[in-house]
């Protein structure tokens, strides 16, 4: 089979080979699937620069988010156990933590729906406990993993105010829905927000970027507000001044999905079951920009790691030797 490969750690343009494998062969609690689609995720580039919290052993391949298919033909979602991941023709999964693929999205789009919006649903209702109503703000909005907090904040009934870099990612914002969209590259993002809501701030902040992002978070939380951090894509970890929390009366709500999967497995089922319903019925639907063969995949991952993506790029096997 074909898979791309990292056998040292380095920038995914420069150490993902495509190579001539042996199908993986699946260990205890685990099944073999065909690659139906992987999606891209920062994290994969983050496994090759050998920055994730997961350090798989060399030579690895990369790819954290697949849709693939069972034996029997089952069309399921799957995080491939590393070090076989999604990047390849075949993966190995856990077969107990198989998910069904949403009849309503196609393989790309239901490669697209797992992680992200997992994270988002997470973020949002179990840690945040946003509410209808409420506003929400969203770093990266038009990014992978903001276009599935724009949706699912929509979905709940809160306003939706979206910060982007640049026109393009601008529009994108807007077509998700949100009520509000700010162009940092354009616009003061504090001014802008502050101006939206009136003074008052925003009652749930979602950020997977850090950095100056969530400087200006903590500005603009509203009071009894949350900041829920999903990650740091701008490679800048804050470092919150916890008076600043206090004397603001606002919260500052930390988000590792992965955890669930251990910690709370049902959870994860439940809100799958909640994902699919709000697929289902059109409330959310993942905005794949880009769909590339498997041979594009070492570009689409540098692409993602450079922030040059809006919302989802995801690589498909249809058509691989």
């Amino acid at each position: 089979m074909q898979a791309w490969q990292v056998h040292e750690n380095g920038e995914p343009s420069e150490v993902m080979r495509l190579a001539e494998t042996e199908p993986p062969v699946p260990g205890d609690g685990q099944v073999l699937l065909r690659v139906r689609a992987a999606n891209v995720n920062f994290p994969d580039a983050l496994l090759c620069r050998g920055q994730y919290q997961v350090r798989p052993p060399l030579p690895f391949t990369p790819g954290v988010e697949i849709c693939g298919e069972t034996g029997d033909g089952r069309r399921v979602l799957a995080t491939p156990a590393l070090p076989y991941g999604g990047f390849a023709e075949y993966a190995v999964a856990d077969a107990a933590a198989l998910l069904p693929a949403p009849e309503t999205l196609d393989d790309a789009e239901a490669a697209a729906l797992h992680i992200g919006y997992q994270t988002g649903w997470f973020g949002l209702h179990r840690r945040a406990r946003l509410e209808a109503g409420e506003t929400l703000l969203v770093h990266a909005a038009a990014g992978g993993v903001g276009s599935a907090a724009v949706q699912l904040g929509k979905a709940a009934g809160a306003t939706v105010i979206g910060v982007v870099g640049g026109a393009e990612k601008a529009a994108a914002a807007r077509e998700l829905g949100c009520d509000v969209v700010v162009d940092r590259h354009a616009q003061d993002v504090i001014a802008a927000v502050k101006e939206a809501t009136g003074g008052r701030g925003a009652d749930v902040i979602y950020d997977p970027v850090g950095g100056e992002a969530y400087a200006q978070s903590a500005k603009l939380a509203a009071f009894e507000g949350r900041i829920v951090v999903v990650g740091f894509a701008s490679g800048t970890i804050p470092a919150p001044a916890l008076n600043h929390a206090l004397v603001k009366n606002y919260s500052v709500l930390g988000l590792h999905w992965g955890l669930y999967n251990t910690r709370n497995p049902e959870l994860v089922r439940h809100c799958h079951e909640r994902l699919t319903g709000l697929a289902a019925r059109g409330a959310i639907k993942p905005l794949v920009s880009e769909r590339v063969p498997l041979g594009g995949a070492a570009a689409a991952v540098q692409k993602v790691a450079d922030g040059r993506s809006t919302g989802r790029i995801v690589v498909t096997t249809e058509g691989a030797a």
